[in-house]
């Protein structure tokens, strides 16, 4: 039975995400977060991993949440081994403060700057989500010297992309997922070098986000409502919001929430009909065709069960993710 009630009223406007996500109320909610990959011995993840090669920084994200995941299990080593990911993507630093970024599989030409700046901001998100849990938990101590090092490092990728800031409007504001992924880029790290300029710009872009969503409060995306990327909406600006607190968001969420609930059906399965960007062959990543990532829908409920004491929420979570797991080991 998933008891929401872990959380207390009064305690919900305190806790720390580490602490957050260290009561996960089931063994499936709380693997989701912990029973994670590792980086390969060359520090890569995800595509690269896959390939073998370094295409550009965003790809390197989930480093970051592997990290996440050995802290909030206590597991230094494992923490140790994620931390190889960091390590890795800022090898690839280059002089203007951005990451090297080389042209992937169908790609049409080479990345342009607002397409760096765009893998920048995909990557910083994260890492200074991963740096916030480490802060609040005891592993602190244990990568203190690391952290310190890495600011100096951190502080050239934000100026990268706060030089790039008019163009991630250009680029991506037609996407609410994309204006909270940004603001949670610029707010976090923000956090991390206690620099006021870059939570003024997370502020901004989130209410750029705000004002991409219908009459129904769902975030749109090119146009419409998608089930896959109306949750990450949700998701990150969630995260970000544990951090750089709005009332304001909280009502938003409240009313996206009761849509993306409709979305998942008794067995867990996302509803794709009608949506804009996946499910139906609409977009491509890497050669395939993009589709509901049931980890960040699964994550967007257990975040809003956690924070709003949402028992049946709690449940929908956990059966996305039981599902994405049926269909992955078939």
């Amino acid at each position: 039975m998933l008891l929401v009630g872990a959380l207390s009223a009064a305690s919900a406007a305190t806790v720390s995400e580490y602490d957050l996500l260290r009561r996960l109320p089931s063994p499936a909610l709380s693997e989701m977060v912990t029973n994670t990959d590792l980086p390969d011995a060359s520090g890569f993840v995800g595509f690269h991993k896959r390939d073998g090669k370094w295409y550009e920084a965003g790809m390197q994200r989930g480093g970051c949440w592997q990290l996440i995941g050995a802290v909030v299990a206590g597991d230094v080593a494992r923490a140790d081994a994620a931390w190889k990911s960091i390590d890795t993507t800022f090898a690839h630093q280059v002089e203007d403060g951005g990451f090297l970024s080389v042209r992937k599989p169908g790609d049409k030409h080479d990345p342009t700057k607002p397409e760096r700046v765009e893998t920048a901001f995909f990557y910083l998100q994260e890492l200074g989500h991963a740096l916030l849990v480490i802060k609040d938990s005891p592993l602190e101590p244990h990568f203190r010297d690391r952290i310190t090092a890495l600011k100096p490092k951190m502080r050239r990728a934000c100026a990268f992309i706060q030089a790039g800031y008019d163009g991630i409007i250009l680029k991506a504001g037609h996407t609410a997922n994309r204006m909270f992924i940004a603001a949670k880029a610029f707010g976090l790290c923000g956090i991390i070098l206690e620099d006021e300029e870059l939570k003024k710009s997370a502020r901004k872009l989130v209410a750029v986000a705000m004002s991409k969503r219908d009459a129904e409060g769902v975030f749109i995306e090119r146009g419409g409502r998608d089930s896959s990327y109306n949750a990450v909406s949700l998701l990150m600006g969630q995260v970000l919001n544990l951090y750089l607190c709005d009332a304001e968001l909280d009502a938003a969420f409240k009313r996206a929430m009761a849509w993306q609930r409709t979305r998942v059906h008794p067995d867990g399965a996302v509803e794709i009909a009608g949506n804009t960007r996946t499910g139906l062959g609409q977009e491509q990543m890497m050669g395939h065709p993009k589709g509901v990532n049931f980890r960040e829908v699964a994550l967007a409920f257990a975040y809003y069960g956690m924070t709003q004491h949402d028992a049946e929420t709690l449940q929908l979570a956990e059966k996305v993710i039981t599902k994405s797991r049926s269909i992955a080991s078939k």
